[in-house]
C-alpha cells in the first residue's frame, strides 16, 4: 500500500546554471505542493501504513527550512530545480522514514518532477 501527505510551501529561487536570458535564470518565487509517499503493509490491527502524523512531524523540519526562504542560500540546494529539491528532501527524510517511496515536487500547477530514491 502507498499512502502520501501533502504540504505546501512559498519560496524564491533562481537557476544560476541555465543560460543568462533564460526567465528562470531572475529571482522569482513559487508555491510549491510537495507529497512525501510512504509504502507498507497495512497493520492489521491499526488499519493503516502509518499514521499520517508521523509523516507531517517528519517533513515539518524541512518545510520550515524552505517556507518563505530564498533556497539558493540553502546548503545543498545551490541550483535549486525542482529535481534538487526533490533529492535534498529525500536524503534528509530518509533517515526517519525508511518507509519513503516517493517524493513529488511541484512548482507550478502543471511543472513537476517525481523522485523515488534512484539515486540513494
Amino acid at each position: 500500500m502507498d499512502i502520501f501527505k501533502e504540504f505546501t510551501f512559498e519560496a524564491a529561487h533562481r537557476l544560476p546554471n541555465v543560460p543568462p536570458n533564460h526567465k528562470c535564470s531572475r529571482l522569482h518565487g513559487h508555491s510549491y505542493r510537495v507529497e512525501i509517499h510512504v509504502r507498507g503493509p497495512v497493520g492489521e490491527r491499526t488499519g493503516w501504513v502509518m499514521d499520517f502524523s508521523d509523516i507531517k512531524d517528519a517533513f515539518e523540519p524541512l518545510r520550515q527550512r524552505l517556507d518563505h526562504y530564498y533556497l539558493n542560500e540553502i546548503e545543498g540546494l545551490e541550483n535549486p530545480t525542482s529535481e534538487n529539491l526533490s533529492r535534498w528532501i529525500w536524503k534528509r527524510l530518509r533517515p526517519t522514514l525508511p518507509q519513503l517511496s516517493r517524493i513529488v515536487v511541484r512548482e507550478t500547477c502543471t511543472s513537476g518532477c517525481v523522485y523515488q530514491g534512484e539515486d540513494d
